[in-house]
């Protein structure tokens, strides 16, 4: 049998910059009716759009319990959707962006 080897990393002292936040991520984006039934009506970054999605999945135990990278929608969710029952995690950020504009 090959023994295996491992490689030893130096690390060095790096100083840690503070990372700055994508501009197109935190411009405030106004939800369609459809959306604004699950994250409200005023005007948000995008990325607190997902974050509100998540909180009502989560709130509404709406993620699939065996694979949970599906999200299995209800009545409101449907709407945003498409009309679809169960969408992955990666499918529902561009549906939801969809709902978006500016």
């Amino acid at each position: 049998m090959a023994k295996k080897t491992t490689k030893k990393t130096t690390t060095k002292a790096k100083t840690k910059t503070k990372r700055k936040p994508n501009a197109a991520f935190m411009k405030p984006l106004t939800p369609s009716a459809d959306l604004a039934a699950v994250v409200g009506s005023k005007a948000i970054p995008r990325t607190e759009v997902v974050k509100k999605l998540w909180l009502y999945i989560k709130k509404h135990k709406l993620q699939d319990a065996k694979n949970r990278r599906n999200i299995k929608a209800d009545a409101l969710l449907t709407k945003v959707f498409k009309g679809k029952k169960v969408v992955s995690m990666f499918e529902m950020t561009k549906l939801v962006s969809k709902h978006l504009s500016a």
